[in-house]
């Protein structure tokens, strides 16, 4: 009866906290919105709801709202990770705990990993807590299994989703179709580029011959595709220009290829990796082709990155190329976190500080058309921002607090868990003894 009785009183004070908390002034602070507003100084955001009712310096604050001092603070938009694994995979080496690699001849491009996401994985928590709010979770080619299954140029669909406990996880499911080329590319199809190309190019020839004839189809008219139905339904959003591919690629000769692609169908691409995309600038420019990049890796470990370089960030922006930060689809898993040490890179390296802070927030928003609800703080988008003690591009910064959906989020995780159960507090005692 104790345990019950104790359990309903926190219960009722839980839900009280989360009602009194519904609207929220944070107040006196520093607000980069990346938005039409541009960067307000003492000024006050104000969420109702799990949305951004106000922002701006002279704002009413209604009576009774719970109010956050943020004065001689710093506040940005929720941070987004454009590509990873995050809730697919726990340890990358224990297989039973990696939902994210397609592989076998079933499907391709219709794979859908969001069925497998994992809200409660214990690498959400470390990483929103550092302030990434939204994340593209992709799906992976990776080396056959033990029994031969093997992975494909098209890897299927990835999705976006919130890492915050209100409201559903996903957010947006098959926002785009992971595509491999390059040197990945090439080994998917039995050591070629251009295997690989035509691969993909007949994967579209098939989606768009199955839009014409899918009536016959379904009668049971025979035809022979390169891929399943189920893959080429998947395909019908890319080739209808709804839908973007997005296609890891690095080398210069690989992304010019992808333009060509990209003009013969008429359809949307974004490039992932993007090493020797800087070589390229105007003409990706002019195709309208966002990039996202590494930003921290400027090291020629293989032929397609002899011409990496830390400046590739500034080059494309210089020349009106959308960026992002976020590198290899593999590399924003359990480091999702490093993308402001990714920007903060890029700005060292002569991209603008407000252009590097775009490149982690509105930019891979804009890419992955969740724009309208999130990547800056403006009024009627969904309350995700992050209050920051100084600059958030500087290694040694991390938020003070995260709202997601306008809920402010526990900043534990298994990391700092650890960090307090090792850490001296001055007992003597080992730390299975200590309270």
């Amino acid at each position: 009866m104790t345990t019950g009785f104790s359990a309903a009183v926190v219960l009722l004070v839980v839900s009280a906290t989360l009602a009194n908390a519904e609207t929220i002034a944070i107040t006196g602070a520093t607000v980069h919105t990346v938005g039409p507003a541009g960067t307000l100084e003492n000024a006050t955001v104000l969420l109702e709801d799990g949305v951004i009712k106000a922002v701006g310096t002279d704002i009413d604050v209604p009576t009774g709202t719970e109010q956050v001092d943020a004065t001689g603070k710093i506040i940005t938009p929720g941070l987004i990770s454009p590509a990873g694994q995050l809730g697919l995979v726990e340890v990358g080496a224990v297989s039973g705990s990696v939902d994210s690699i397609q592989r076998g001849d079933r499907f391709s491009a219709s794979f859908d990993v969001a069925d497998a996401y994992n809200p409660r994985s214990t690498l959400i928590a470390v990483t929103r807590s550092e302030g990434v709010t939204r994340a593209l979770i992709t799906p992976r080619a990776s080396l056959p299994d033990e029994q031969g299954n093997m992975s494909h140029v098209l890897s299927g669909l990835a999705s976006v989703v919130q890492l915050g406990n209100n409201g559903a996880a996903i957010v947006t499911r098959g926002a785009v179709i992971v595509a491999n080329l390059g040197e990945t590319g090439s080994g998917l199809a039995a050591g070629s580029r251009a295997a690989a190309l035509m691969i993909l190019r007949s994967a579209l020839d098939d989606a768009l011959d199955y839009a014409r004839n899918k009536a016959a189809y379904n009668r049971g008219d025979w035809r022979e595709y390169s891929i399943s139905a189920t893959d080429l339904d998947a395909l019908q959003g890319v080739v209808n220009g709804v839908r973007p591919l997005l296609v890891e690629v690095n080398r210069a000769s690989d992304i010019e290829a992808v333009l060509r692609l990209a003009a013969e169908y008429d359809i949307q691409v974004i490039i992932i990796g993007g090493s020797e995309a800087w070589m390229l600038a105007d003409a990706l420019a002019a195709a309208q082709v966002p990039v996202i990049l590494d930003a921290a890796n400027n090291l020629p470990g293989d032929f397609d990155h002899i011409n990496a370089r830390l400046e590739s960030g500034a080059l494309l922006a210089r020349a009106g190329v959308q960026i992002a930060f976020g590198g290899g689809t593999a590399r924003q898993t359990h480091n999702a976190r490093n993308i402001t040490q990714a920007a903060g890179i890029a700005v060292a390296n002569g991209l603008s500080w407000d252009g590097a802070l775009a490149a982690i927030t509105l930019n891979p928003a804009r890419m992955f058309g969740i724009d309208d609800t999130s990547g800056s703080i403006e009024v009627g988008k969904e309350a995700d921002l992050i209050i920051w003690g100084a600059d958030p591009l500087e290694l040694t910064s991390y938020p003070e607090r995260v709202f997601i959906r306008g809920v402010a989020i526990d900043m534990f995780n298994r990391q700092t868990l650890l960090r307090d159960r090792y850490l001296d507090d001055g007992s003597g005692k080992p730390p299975a003894f200590r309270h």
